[in-house]
């Protein structure tokens, strides 16, 4: 008598199946940390280090293993987004703000690290003129002739921008011709559509935008400073890798990358 066809075909995946449980019971189901390693690093990222951050991710992620996801805005923008409960691994951000996010428990204190700073400086649409902006006198000068001015109000920045025109003692006649405008990378976008005649920001976030040129940095008397930290979420499920990322930025050979980049470290 003939074998039912169908019979034997099901036996034969019951076989199989059985077979592939079996497998798995031997070997052990994936732990929870197996299953980590393989996840990506959220790294919360200002836009003033996104240039030495993407210069540096191949190495990142031969170091961990671990692909790299970073999501780029303005420190304050970020900080919100952390605050709102938003899960991230690495936070690089200007160091007030990691300090912020320590104290209300969202970073590991002692994952802190210190990266570098970054200086601010003017910027103008590829191929036109540099104005002068060497000392603080040809800086009022160049303020006063601007048409527009623009740098975003959410920016690290934009707090000693205010600071700089109200020592020229040009406030008054230079505040009107100002664009706060918002959101990451817009104001210079502004500038190369032509709609803006200057931006002022960091400096990494001028040379790093294409169709822009950067004038240079603010005069030495004139000029403020932006800190960078980082630190690992306190609720990171990725702890191990988040460390792995911060000890590669920090490693004494990443120093020239950030140079490179516009951040100075010590």
């Amino acid at each position: 008598m003939a074998e039912d066809p169908v019979k034997v075909q099901t036996i034969r995946v019951v076989f199989i199946l059985t077979a592939m449980v079996a497998s798995t019971i031997a070997l052990g189901w994936p732990s929870e940390s197996s299953v980590a390693q393989t996840q990506p690093l959220r790294v919360y990222t200002s836009d003033g280090f996104k240039p030495a951050l993407r210069a540096l991710i191949p190495k990142i992620q031969k170091a961990t293993g671990r692909k790299v996801l970073p999501t780029f805005d303005s420190s304050n923008v970020l900080q919100k987004k952390i605050d709102s409960g938003e899960p991230f691994d690495v936070a690089i951000l200007s160091t007030n703000v990691v300090n912020h996010l320590i104290d209300s428990g969202k970073v590991s204190a002692e994952s802190r690290a210190d990266l570098g700073r970054a200086g601010i400086g003017v910027g103008i649409r590829a191929g036109a003129t540099k104005p002068d902006i060497s000392t603080s006198d040809a800086m009022s000068k160049t303020l006063l002739n601007a048409k527009s001015i623009v740098f975003n109000r959410d920016g690290a920045s934009a707090v000693h921008i205010d600071e700089m025109v109200a020592k020229l003692g040009i406030a008054d006649r230079v505040k009107p011709k100002f664009m706060r405008d918002v959101g990451a990378g817009q104001p210079q976008k502004d500038v190369v559509s032509g709609k803006a005649e200057l931006v002022i920001t960091l400096i990494p976030e001028i040379e790093d935008f294409k169709g822009l040129q950067l004038v240079g940095p603010l005069p030495g008397d004139l000029q403020s400073y932006i800190d960078f930290s980082a630190g690992v979420a306190v609720k990171s499920q990725n702890a191990d890798g988040a460390k792995a990322l911060i000890e590669v930025l920090t490693d004494p050979s990443a120093a020239a990358t950030l140079k490179s980049k516009g951040v100075e470290t010590k």
